[in-house]
């Protein structure tokens, strides 16, 4: 009987370990081929001159951040988090857009300073700044919806972060937060090891044999990860394009004021997949009629609400702080679309 239930369940486990972003594409696909057969090519070729078009973005991402990572660049990050706590929060808001790493990397950096005293407002401004913007993120930004939209993005990142950050050091002064950390649980998402942010950088990392085994299985780990995530993506727009009447795009989210921001910044959260997938998504939500403004504020709300982001938060801090990074990430996104529409006028 056991052989026969493992029998049973074999097929079901391999089915299950399989990426769900390839068997989103590969149902996204089977669906179309079925009920509408005759534009199967035409979303497939969509999807692949898309993928063309950004490949060059893609490649230098993927360079850049395994370079990044084989080299020890992240080691840096901690300089932002010592000296006065005025220059702690301007330096984490700026330094976490350029850091390139996982959630679970973060945790036990982020905990180990907080437990030695690092004030709980230069962590927040990185946390905030973060998920917002890296530099692959930046490419495929760039790449699908311009470097004008990409800067912006950034100096958004940048912004929200200094914003919560400062926001957090006067709560804190008033004695709120006191007690941010929560009873600490290890991480179990990315391996166990030590802070990758210990150590120098070694800018010469081809000089060693580990790390240039690092740096080929960072090549592949993510270009994988983007190659899958933006298939999807382009997959998804394709499909929006062809299916969602623009009016209803329009009606919702374009035209000027508030109301649409704001119905942009709180549809963003579940809407949303991650900053690599989400610019083609926001491209195809565009040319449908949304406004700038509201695509700025659903995809800097949607980054901020991101379960990697708010998974890194939740582990480590009580609910309190937990719901101020959450307002003050929405409010960010907010005044982020505000801002940019006024600058650009759409």
């Amino acid at each position: 009987m056991s052989k026969l239930v493992a029998t049973l369940q074999a097929p079901r486990s391999r089915v299950m370990s399989i990426d769900r972003a390839w068997l989103a594409i590969g149902a996204i696909l089977i669906t179309v081929a079925l009920l509408a057969s005759d534009r199967l090519a035409e979303f497939v070729v969509f999807t692949g001159s898309q993928l063309l078009a950004t490949a060059p973005f893609i490649l230098f991402a993927v360079l850049l951040v395994t370079y990044l990572k084989a080299s020890g660049a992240e080691s840096l990050v901690a300089r932002a988090f010592e000296g006065r706590e005025s220059r702690m929060i301007v330096l984490a808001a700026l330094l976490g857009g350029l850091a390139p790493f996982c959630s679970c990397e973060v945790i036990p950096f982020i905990a180990g300073l907080l437990a030695m005293g690092a004030p709980l407002s230069a962590v927040m401004a990185f946390w905030l700044a973060s998920p917002l913007i890296d530099p692959p993120a930046l490419l495929i930004t760039a790449g699908a919806l311009g470097w004008p939209f990409a800067v912006a993005k950034t100096v958004a990142a940048v912004g929200i972060g200094l914003f919560g950050g400062f926001v957090i050091r006067s709560a804190t002064s008033a004695g709120w937060f006191a007690d941010p950390l929560r009873p600490r649980k290890p991480c179990g998402g990315c391996g166990g090891g030590p802070s990758p942010f210990d150590g120098r950088p070694v800018w010469r990392f081809w000089d060693e044999a580990p790390r240039r085994a690092m740096f080929r299985d960072e090549a592949r780990i993510n270009g994988h990860f983007l190659l899958k995530w933006l298939t999807l993506a382009y997959l998804l727009e394709g499909l929006m394009i062809a299916y969602v009447p623009a009016e209803v795009i329009a009606g919702l989210v374009g035209g000027d004021g508030v109301l649409p921001i704001l119905i942009s910044a709180l549809v963003g959260a579940p809407a949303y997949l991650n900053s690599y997938a989400a610019p083609a998504l926001v491209a195809g939500l565009i040319e449908q009629g949304m406004s700038t403004g509201a695509a700025m504020a659903f995809i800097v709300a949607g980054a901020v609400s991101s379960i990697p982001a708010m998974t890194a938060v939740f582990a480590l801090v009580k609910r309190q702080v937990f719901a101020a990074y959450i307002v003050l990430g929405f409010t960010g996104a907010v005044l982020s679309g505000l801002v940019f529409a006024a600058v650009t006028g759409l």
